[in-house]
């Protein structure tokens, strides 16, 4: 019998994470690489490998054609995109239904309603799920006009076709309105090649929590529970934790509820993220988005209930009913993961390319690493700067914490700058500690104190 191959269609950590998976499973394992990418820790892990063309992302990993020619070459049965790059464009799991493989996700339909945030708000709506004051597409700044005339300030431009933060601005003043119009739209035509525009209601003092669903293709969806995404900068996220602190219980079985309610209405059928903003003011919470992939963050959710949730995941991609019933999902304990990024913290985030000349990893019971680095490897200026996740466990969220504080100070790396001193920095703080931010606290309150304890170390 043949066994059953998939391609890895990404890098980095995420890509050695899925071919871990995939060996759990017995199942052999294609993985594409840049030239950039041949000695990768993925490469060596893999059991074929597929250079399909240089460093630049638009002729390697976001080049469709060229993926798909290594499934077809390789004799995949079925491509897992991993997250970013092509992991969210439609066209790849329907050019997979054209050429009979497997994609490892949703449905390109169900990709393509909730990929556009306009009707995903339409089909949130519809499952009753709550939303902030908002727009259609918007057209001309007479339009927007009209609608900001409706809705009240604050508020907040978002790029239809959109995320991660770019085609977003924030405005609070009407004089602010026609700038802040025009380079959100510039900046969404430029990220994603549609300019379209919606604004809703700006909520300043806000949670961003997340809620983990998986669905096999018989509509059945289940959760596994929630994540706190609210420790970021520039709306990327830097800290997330299981499950979110002093949410609530109220309030955090709404959410969960309706995040179900909204993807079993489609019938999701791969793992997914639904993502809301919480009013920290009104005790409300908001529907944002929802991310058709496995998310950076899902090793969280994975210590907190004991599911491989990738491993699921292609099961579920093969076919298989999902193994557990909601019932079956039970939680323990506490995780927080910290993003270790090859940016300099003491020079304004700048990134920092190179060779690393030293990698000394935290050990311990309740530490957990998923990075593709090692000693000697090269982190190429092409790609993302994520090193690693730094993931700690504990009973409670203090334990977690203080296993944190310690695999900080253990973690090091050498040859290339790194972010590690702004998170020992930042779980520090007591706002942290106290579980007590919102989506603003870093860049408003975090960010200059760092600042300023650079200039007194001087």
């Amino acid at each position: 019998m043949k066994k059953r191959k998939v391609l890895v269609a990404n890098r980095g950590e995420i890509a050695v994470r899925i071919i871990m998976a995939c060996q759990g499973l017995g199942i052999e394992t294609a993985l594409v690489v840049s030239e950039a990418d041949r000695d990768s820790l993925g490469a060596r892990l893999a059991d074929e490998v597929v250079c399909i063309g240089p460093p630049q992302v638009r002729e390697s990993y976001l080049n469709l054609p060229k993926i798909m020619n290594a499934a077809l070459k390789t004799g995949a049965d079925a491509i897992h995109p991993g997250y970013g790059f092509l992991a969210e464009n439609p066209e790849l799991p329907e050019a997979c239904e054209r050429n009979g493989i497997i994609f490892i996700g949703p449905r390109s339909g169900t990709m393509r309603q909730l990929g556009d945030k306009i009707r995903a708000r339409n089909l949130a709506g519809r499952s009753h799920v709550p939303m902030t004051q908002g727009s259609e597409g918007l057209g001309g700044f007479h339009a927007v006009e009209a609608e900001v005339q409706r809705i009240g300030f604050p508020v907040i431009f978002k790029a239809a076709a959109g995320g991660g933060g770019r085609g977003m601005r924030i405005v609070t003043e009407p004089k602010d309105l026609k700038t802040a119009f025009d380079m959100a739209s510039n900046e969404a035509r430029q990220a994603f090649g549609d300019a379209t525009l919606f604004v809703e209601r700006y909520v300043p003092n806000a949670r961003h929590v997340e809620v983990q669903v998986i669905g096999d293709n018989s509509g059945k969806v289940i959760h596994l529970g929630q994540r706190d995404c609210t420790t970021q900068r520039r709306y990327q996220k830097v800290l997330e934790e299981a499950h979110p602190p002093n949410l609530p219980n109220d309030l955090s079985d709404r959410i969960l509820e309706a995040a179900v309610a909204l993807t079993s209405s489609i019938g999701y059928n791969s793992a997914g993220t639904v993502e809301f903003l919480v009013d920290k003011d009104r005790n409300e919470f908001y529907f944002m988005e929802v991310n058709t992939r496995i998310q950076v963050e899902h090793p969280v959710t994975e210590e907190v209930t004991g599911i491989d949730l990738v491993r699921e995941q292609i099961e579920v991609g093969f076919g298989a009913p999902l193994s557990l019933k909601q019932e079956d999902v039970r939680f323990k304990g506490h995780a927080i993961e910290c993003r270790i990024t090859a940016d300099d913290a003491k020079d304004d985030f700048m990134p920092s390319p190179g060779d690393i000349t030293y990698f000394a990893l935290p050990e311990g019971d309740h530490v957990r690493i998923d990075t593709h680095c090692h000693p000697g490897c090269t982190i190429s200026p092409y790609y993302d700067s994520l090193l690693a996740k730094l993931i700690t466990t504990g009973d409670t969220r203090a334990e977690a914490l203080a296993n944190m504080k310690a695999a900080l100070t253990d973690f090091r790396i050498e040859g290339i700058e790194t972010n590690i001193p702004f998170l020992q920095f930042l779980v520090d703080q007591p706002e942290f500690i106290a579980g007590d931010i919102h989506i603003k606290w870093i860049e408003n309150t975090v960010l200059p104190k760092f600042v300023e304890s650079l200039k007194q170390e001087r």
